[in-house]
Parts: C-alpha cells; sequence; structure tokens
C-alpha cells in the first residue's frame, strides 16, 4: 500500500515538474559566447559609463559571471594596464555582470576579460548541433570524414574578449594592444580612424601567433550613438532578431551544465500561397509555436553577418557598410589525442568597437543656409551693407554743410 502511494506521489511531482524540466534545458542548451558591452563605444572625458558582460549573444545575456572565473580583467589607455577591482563589478538580475566608471582623460581605449578553462560533456547528437550552430564547421568537417559523428565529447573551453572604444577625440595607439590572451583580436589600424563604408583588417592571434585559415564571423547592430538622418536619404534599421540556441558553455555561476533532456525542438517550413511559414514544435506539449507572417519571425544565429576566413598572416579583412557597433567572434577547436579525460578543447574570442561616419562636407549637411541669405553669401551681405550705410552716411553729411 505504501509503495503504491509512493509511485503515485513519484508520478505526480513529475507532472509538475515537467515543465520545470523542460525550461532547465532550454537554458542549458543554450550556447553562451562573451562579450563587453557597452550602450555606445563613443564616450566623454571623464564621464560615468557602464561596462557589461553579455554571456549569450550580443543582444540578450542568459546569465552573470562568476567573479572567481575571472582570470584577467583590465582597462588599458595611454599605454598603462590597470586590473579591475573584482569588487567593482555587480549583478544586474542574474543576468548581466555590469561595471560602472569614470571615462578618465581622451584617448582609444581596450578593455578586455579573460576566463579560466571549463569542461563541459555533450552527447554526439548535441555537439554535432553545436559545431553547426555555432559556425565550427572545420571540426564538424573533420568528424564527418573520420565517422566520429556517433562520438560522445568532453570539451575543455576558455574565453576570451575584447572592446575598443574612444574617449573625447584624442586618438591613441592603444588600440594595437596585445593583451596576451590565448586567442584574441588585434585590429591592424585604429577602428576610430575608419568611417561607415570603409573596412577594418583584424588579426587573430592564438598563443601569441597568427592563426591561419580560422574561420570567424562578423556582425553589426545599430548603436545608440548612430546618427538619425532624411528617411530619403539615410537608412539605419536592424530588425529585432530571434535566436535559436542548442547547448550551453555556461561562464557563470549556474551548475546543471552536465544535464541532459529528451526535450528537443524541430522545425519546418513550407509555402503558402507564395508565403514562407515558419513552425517549431517542441516534444514537450507546452512548447508549440506556429507563425504564418514571414517578417514576424526573423531566426539569427551564431553565423549571421560576414563569414571570413583568415589569410597566411592570421588577417581578415571587415566590411564597414553602415552605422553601428560591430563584433567579431570566432571559436578554435581541436581535437585532445593525449588525454583519458578530454576529447576537444575549444578557445573563444570576441571584439567588439563602434563605427560611424566621417563628419565632413561631404556627408553632413545640416544647416549651412545660416552661410546664406536668399541664396547671397553671408560676406557678400555684409559687405553690401557696409557700402549702403557709407552711402547714407556721404549723403546726410553734404545736406548738413
Amino acid at each position: 500500500m505504501k509503495l503504491k502511494k509512493r509511485k503515485i506521489t513519484a508520478s505526480i511531482t513529475n507532472k509538475l515538474l515537467k515543465p520545470f524540466y523542460f525550461l532547465a534545458a532550454l537554458v542549458l542548451f543554450c550556447s553562451h559566447d562573451l562579450y563587453i558591452k557597452l550602450e555606445t563605444y563613443f564616450l566623454e572625458p571623464n564621464q560615468e559609463a557602464v561596462l557589461n558582460l553579455y554571456n549569450g549573444t550580443f543582444e540578450k545575456s542568459d546569465n552573470t559571471i562568476a567573479r572567481d572565473r575571472m582570470l584577467d580583467a583590465s582597462i588599458v589607455s595611454h599605454g598603462n594596464r590597470v586590473a579591475i577591482n573584482p569588487e567593482q563589478w555587480q549583478d544586474q538580475d542574474s543576468t548581466i555582470t555590469k561595471l560602472t566608471f569614470n571615462t578618465g582623460d581622451a584617448g582609444t581605449y581596450v578593455a578586455g576579460v579573460s576566463t579560466k578553462a571549463r569542461n563541459i560533456e555533450l552527447t554526439a547528437e548535441k555537439f554535432n548541433k553545436y559545431l553547426k550552430s555555432d559556425g565550427v564547421l572545420d571540426m564538424l568537417k573533420q568528424r564527418t570524414a573520420d565517422s566520429l559523428l556517433d562520438q560522445d565529447v568532453v570539451e575543455n573551453y576558455q574565453k576570451h574578449v575584447k572592446a575598443i572604444y574612444q574617449v573625447g577625440d584624442v586618438k591613441t595607439d592603444d588600440w594595437k594592444t596585445v593583451l596576451g590572451y590565448p586567442i584574441e583580436f588585434v585590429p591592424m589600424a585604429n577602428p576610430y580612424e575608419k568611417h561607415t563604408g570603409e573596412q577594418l583588417d583584424v588579426q587573430l592571434l592564438l598563443d601569441g601567433k597568427p592563426l591561419a585559415n580560422q574561420l570567424i564571423f562578423a556582425d553589426a547592430v545599430k548603436g545608440a550613438h548612430a546618427h538619425s538622418h532624411d528617411e530619403n536619404t539615410h537608412k539605419h534599421s536592424h530588425e529585432d532578431k530571434t535566436h535559436s540556441h542548442e547547448h550551453s558553455h555556461d561562464d557563470g555561476d549556474h551548475s546543471h551544465e552536465h544535464s541532459s533532456s529528451t526535450s528537443e525542438a524541430h522545425s519546418h517550413e513550407h509555402k503558402h500561397k507564395g508565403e514562407v511559414h515558419s513552425h517549431k514544435h517542441g516534444h514537450d506539449t507546452n512548447e508549440h509555436k506556429h507563425s504564418h507572417n514571414a517578417e514576424e519571425e526573423k531566426p539569427h544565429s551564431h553565423t549571421s553577418g560576414q563569414q571570413l576566413r583568415t589569410n597566411d598572416k592570421g588577417i581578415v579583412t571587415v566590411d564597414l557598410p553602415e552605422d553601428g557597433i560591430y563584433y567579431l567572434r570566432t571559436i578554435h577547436m581541436t581535437r585532445v589525442a593525449d588525454s583519458d579525460e578530454l576529447t576537444h578543447r575549444s578557445k573563444w574570442a570576441t571584439l567588439t568597437f563602434e563605427v560611424s561616419h566621417a563628419h565632413n562636407a561631404d556627408t553632413h549637411t545640416h544647416n549651412h543656409d545660416r552661410d546664406h541669405e536668399d541664396g547671397i553669401p553671408i560676406w557678400m551681405f555684409i559687405l553690401g551693407s557696409v557700402a549702403f550705410i557709407g552711402v547714407l552716411f556721404f549723403i546726410f553729411r553734404k545736406k548738413d554743410s
């Protein structure tokens, strides 16, 4: 009798907790890129600013970063590298790690964060999906060629991220600083001497040496510093993006990395009256998404934007087609043959900066009508006025005499 009651209680408990298991699975199987993000990367000297660590996607952070996970957190300016006091970091809503700071003197600054390595166990299916969704396509190709797609893995991963921001109008050479991270992006020119419509060469270093033939993704979002113009001459718009993720590389305080779940989603598309319709079905009864609006859902993945590959010198050329905040990301992964515990090792890197258009007469019209009166240059108007006053003065003086 007691055993029967226990079975009934367990059954009820499982039903009640099933939705929570599903939500946990969604958190678990979300990949986490790490970015240093500011509202704008154009700042004024000695102003209060906020630096955010986004652990998830560039648009949405899923969790904070534990302080003991940070091997390095520092800011470089005017040739000096200063470590960030761990006590300065604050957590917001258990999703974003924030740093409130004073910008200091004018110059080009570099901020960097490097995290400790951590292991994660993944089934073969989850690992293969992660390689595809996060753009680790070389490893996916290698697993396919070696007939290893059915093998589970234990991956050792670490993340190393940088941001370059501009304070005031003074440009300094700190943008070229190499922080010495296991993997890092280093621009070949000051991003703040580049403008919309130009290009920027960026070098990728692995253990201090140029990394050739590495796949890199570059994308951009509209920044708070972006200029607004007449709708007929300038358009800088970014549609809202939805995200789909399959696994977790979580650097925060969460401890459920090695959990597993059978609740996996799948999607398909069909055409109806010339429009593409997307469907998403979860294997849990609580998840079912269906859309018949082609503009409503625009999926975004970690491989959106420009897909680039480094040359022999580890350099890629990034197009800067519009005003906005640009972010580069890459994952360098290798197989581990001399370990009983690990099967793979990965090193993640991101770089963020902002680009604006050139401030000159060709790109800004502003209100130059102040320099003209009815099409007449203002200097001619002033000269004519002086001459007219002189003539009047001469006439009245002649009458008085």
